[in-house]
């Protein structure tokens, strides 16, 4: 029976979801709350990462169905800066990310897949806020709350096309500040995982250190936030409704990287209604990126100890690797000693890790019940 498929949000793992549907017969409504898809963005580039598989992600894509038609800049080197100002040059054979701009803008990720979800006749009705999926469906309404923040310019530039990365918490504590310039585009950010209240100290600080260390020269520059939050949901699958991307909790939780988990989420939870059975996205969730959250937890604890020196150390490793990339993905194995210190790690965030609620009886798609996950 070819049931209508009906889903909370137009984000990247929403509209992966519409399109796996929509290709396969299925009548697909989302509801987004906004005016467009993109909303929470102003054309600011972010990276889809390409270490937490061996499968390239923009093939992985087009093996499920969902085509890159967007803007996209392949990067196989990252400048990187240790907390004192030392430079690295990481290299690898292949990219380590794909730089992608977010917005509603043409050319944007976002803009990219909302025209690929109209060509498939995903019906998108905007300016609708979805409450509740009484017969179930699909959620992907975005972060709960902030567990990383980022806050930045976007501006125009004469700058190189080149990727700068600069690990010290004089500029995003227990983060990273970022500076990705392409064809004349920029974007600079301080991404912190705490002492938000100071963002605006952090921020300037971030632009200071690389208009030195690097040459930025900023033009008609805009001020830019996002926050993004990750937890390991007890489950993602409640009552006929499937929590997908971010509102699952979906996101690694080390870089604070979450398209690839968005997509491939979106992705997953279509084809297990596809075969009337949304009992299976359980099990494929897990399968997919159970192990790599769990590592992402370990690392972002062992992280946020190591200080400054621990950040030199990270960034010497990765620079004297063979390949940066390869370096990276094995960050990412949830291996034997991990499973020893992922009890601590989890201990450490608490009830931030405990997920969506998953009450009996509960069809809120952002949920207002109050009802606590535990485990």
């Amino acid at each position: 029976m070819n049931l209508p498929v009906t889903i909370a949000g137009a984000g990247p793992a929403g509209l992966a979801a519409a399109i796996t549907a929509a290709k396969h017969g299925r009548h697909v409504t989302v509801h987004e709350r906004h005016s467009d898809v993109g909303y929470r963005f102003h054309g600011d580039y972010q990276g889809l990462e390409n270490w937490t598989s061996t499968e390239d992600i923009l093939e992985q894509m087009s093996a499920i169905g969902i085509e890159p038609e967007f803007e996209v800049a392949p990067f196989k080197e990252i400048v990187c800066y240790d907390p004192l100002g030392h430079e690295y040059v990481c290299r690898s054979s292949q990219p380590m990310f794909y730089l992608v701009r977010r917005g509603n803008t043409p050319g944007t990720l976002d803009s990219g897949l909302k025209e690929q979800a109209l060509a498939a006749g995903v019906e998108i009705i905007f300016n609708s806020s979805c409450r509740e999926l009484l017969d179930g469906g699909i959620v992907a309404q975005g972060p709960h709350r902030a567990d990383v923040i980022a806050v930045g310019y976007v501006f125009r530039t004469d700058m190189a096309d080149a990727a700068f990365v600069a690990l010290s918490d004089q500029l995003a504590p227990q983060g990273y500040a970022y500076l990705l310039v392409h064809k004349g585009l920029g974007t600079v950010a301080s991404c912190m995982f705490t002492d938000f209240h100071n963002e605006k100290t952090y921020l300037e600080r971030t632009v200071g250190f690389f208009q030195h260390k690097s040459g930025l020269v900023m033009q008609k520059e805009h001020r830019f936030g996002g926050s993004g939050n990750f937890s390991i949901p007890l489950s993602a699958h409640k009552n006929n409704i499937l929590h997908i991307g971010e509102s699952a909790g979906f996101q690694d939780a080390f870089a604070g990287f979450g398209l690839r988990y968005a997509i491939l989420s979106g992705y997953i939870a279509a084809e297990s209604l596809l075969d009337n059975m949304p009992e299976r996205y359980e099990s494929a969730w897990r399968k997919h990126f159970l192990g790599l959250m769990k590592s992402s937890v370990v690392n972002r604890y062992l992280y946020g100890m190591s200080g400054n020196t621990g950040y030199t150390r990270f960034i010497k490793g990765i620079a004297n690797s063979r390949d940066a990339l390869v370096w990276i993905r094995n960050r990412y194995e949830y291996e034997n000693w991990k499973s020893l210190i992922y009890p601590f790690a989890r201990r450490k965030f608490g009830k931030r890790l405990s997920g969506m609620c998953v009450e009996p009886g509960c069809d809120c798609t952002w949920c207002r019940c109050h009802h606590e996950a535990h485990g």
